[in-house]
This record gives structure tokens, sequence and C-alpha cells, in this order.
């Protein structure tokens, strides 16, 4: 979800990032990380895939906006800490921060809030698949929003696989019938919203100066405070904090919102964001295997059909040129958790 953002974008390039400077004689080894980038990247993989299981047991306790809440109170607790440690300093423009407002609104509070209400209806297998129509509506936005970013044919065609395999999921030829429509539509809808974001941020916070990270956490830390606000005005102070929807909640926001975050900017760093990139890819795949056995989902032949068909046409619409901009290091917002990246954000940043 984080997603999975970008300050004028926020996802994967499927060109290899520029070859780095040959390193100074008397610069001293780089640091190598701890675990090896396979398993951190299984362990994002992991943590984004279950993210849907964990918003439905989280529904069970609590209200949809105390999910939306808790989650990002948590997740701005992990990074404001990671800031702490790093010694990086909050933005300063007061431009910056208005733009990271907006940012954490289409990018945290809306798209998390919608598919906790969502989730009240549908499986969790179904909203980690509608979660990965992201590119596709990325893709489309992108040919009429960004003027520099023109389509190829292989990329319109992956926009029709895509959407040919959302209705395959729907069950399109059975009239949607068993369908919640409202629950669906939400899910749907947030995905949509991680898109738009990017496009936000992209053509508002590139080049600000702030780190990544920093841009990051102010954001979450923004998200928090519009929840603040709107959760007592739609809901009631929780009479009693059940155990196993008080930890899901908790490790949505803390592992999902917050850890994930600092996991995918250091696979970014190591392996590129192209490579890192293909974790979006599992997310579905694992929601739905948690979902079906671990909360005892039932799945019909068309939804995992589906849900192939619409990785296909995702994977098309990421596919780009060779010739790829830099990356501007500086230049990012808060990606969501558990969201598929839009492709064109990741030529900025990455989260």
């Amino acid at each position: 979800m984080s997603a999975p953002c970008e300050p004028r974008a926020t996802a994967p390039a499927s060109a290899p990032p520029p070859a780095p400077p040959a390193p100074s004689t008397s610069a001293p080894a780089a640091r190598r990380p701890a675990l090896d980038w396979r398993i951190r990247f299984a362990g994002l993989s992991l943590i984004w895939g279950f993210s849907f299981l964990l918003i439905k047991v989280g529904t069970e306790g609590y209200a949809p906006f105390q999910v939306t809440f808790g989650r990002l109170l948590a997740g701005a607790a992990v990074l404001v800490a990671a800031m702490v440690m790093r010694r990086e300093r909050l933005p300063r423009s007061a431009r910056t921060w208005g733009h990271l407002t907006v940012a954490a609104f289409l990018l945290n509070a809306l798209p998390f809030s919608l598919f906790s209400y969502a989730e009240l209806t549908i499986p969790s297998t179904l909203a980690g698949i509608c979660n990965a129509t992201s590119p596709l509506w990325g893709m489309a936005l992108s040919v009429v929003a960004l003027s520099e970013d023109r389509p190829t044919r292989r990329r319109v065609a992956g926009l029709g696989v895509g959407f040919l395999g959302v209705l395959t999921v729907l069950g399109a030829w059975q009239g949607f019938s068993g369908l919640d429509l409202p629950g669906t539509g939400m899910a749907l809808l947030a995905s949509f919203c991680y898109p738009v974001g990017w496009i936000y941020v992209r053509r508002t916070l590139a080049g600000t100066g702030s780190s990544t990270l920093a841009l990051t956490g102010s954001q979450l830390l923004l998200g928090t405070l519009q929840l603040a606000v709107v959760t007592p005005l739609f809901t009631s102070v929780p009479t009693s904090f059940p155990l196993l929807p008080t930890l899901s909640v908790l490790a949505l926001g803390a592992l999902g919102t917050g850890l994930a975050v600092l996991l995918q900017y250091g696979l970014v760093q190591e392996v590129g964001p192209t490579t890192a990139q293909m974790v979006t890819y599992f997310i579905p795949v694992i929601a739905t295997a948690a979902g079906v056995a671990l909360l005892g989902e039932q799945l019909s032949w068309n939804t995992p059909a589906g849900a192939v068909v619409v990785l296909i046409g995702a994977a098309l619409t990421q596919s780009r040129p060779r010739r790829a901009a830099a990356p501007d290091p500086g230049a990012l917002a808060a990606a969501p958790p558990e969201a598929c990246e839009h492709p064109d954000a990741a030529r900025l940043s990455r989260s």
C-alpha cells in the first residue's frame, strides 16, 4: 500500500536504472544489508499480500474508519521513529505541506478507508484482486494527464487485456450475479485513487529537496490527522478492544504501512525499481491464498482465472522503452503499502 508513491511519479519504470559512477578508491566500501535482498523481497510480498486479510479481521472488531485510523497511526509511528534515528528533517515549505495534505488524502486516507468499507461485504480475496487493477487505471489516466507518457501498442493492448480480466473476475457474462456491487465498486475506486494520487504528486512534489523518507513520514502524519478528525464524526469510542482485530490493525499499520515502506526503499536502492516493482505481482496471489486458507473464503473458477488475466494486462501496461529518465531520489511522497504502482511513478522514486 503502500502500496507501494511518487512525486512526479511512483512506480518502477521498466527500464534499467542508470549505471552508478565508478567508485572512488578513497571511498569506503558500501555496507551490505544484513539480509539478502531476496529474503526482503519475499518478506515485502508477504506483508503486502496479507494486508487484505488483516483489514478483514480488523473490521470484525472495529468500524472501517477506526481500522484506517489505527493503521495510519501505527505506520506513521514506525516512519517517525526511522526519521528520528536517521536524523531526517520534516519539510519546511508551507507549499510542500499543502501538497502533502492532498497526497495523504488521495493515497492513504481515502483508499485505505474505501478498502476497509469494501471488506465489510466482499471477501479479502476479491479486494486483493481489485487492488491489482491500479496499474490499469494508471495507464488510462496517464494518456490524458501526462503528456510526456505516450502509450505504445503493447501498453494499450495491456489495458484492454487487464479490463477483460476484471470482467472475468466479476462474472460479467452472468450479469454480475451474486456480486456485492457497492463493496466491489469501493474496492475498485480505492485502486483508482492510487494513480490519481501518484499523478498529483508527480506534478507537485518533485524537486522539493526533502528526502523520500521525510516526505513519506510527513504524508502519513497528515493522513493520520485527517482520520483523527473524521473518525469521531462517524464512529463512537470503542467499548472494547478485542485481541485479534486489535493485533491485526497494529500489524497492518506497523508492518504493511511502516516497515514495508522501509523495505521497499532498500530494495529500490539495491536492485533497482524494475526488480523491486515485481513484488506487486505477488500481492493478489498471496491475498487470495491467505483468504482461502485462513478465512475459508470461497473461490469460483473465474476469480483466479480473471486475476491471472489482470496481472498479464498490468505487466503489459508497465512495459516501457529502454530509454528512461534517471530517478530523482529526493522527489517522493508516501505510496500505499499494498498498492500496485503506476509505472511512471518510479522514474522519480518509489515507496
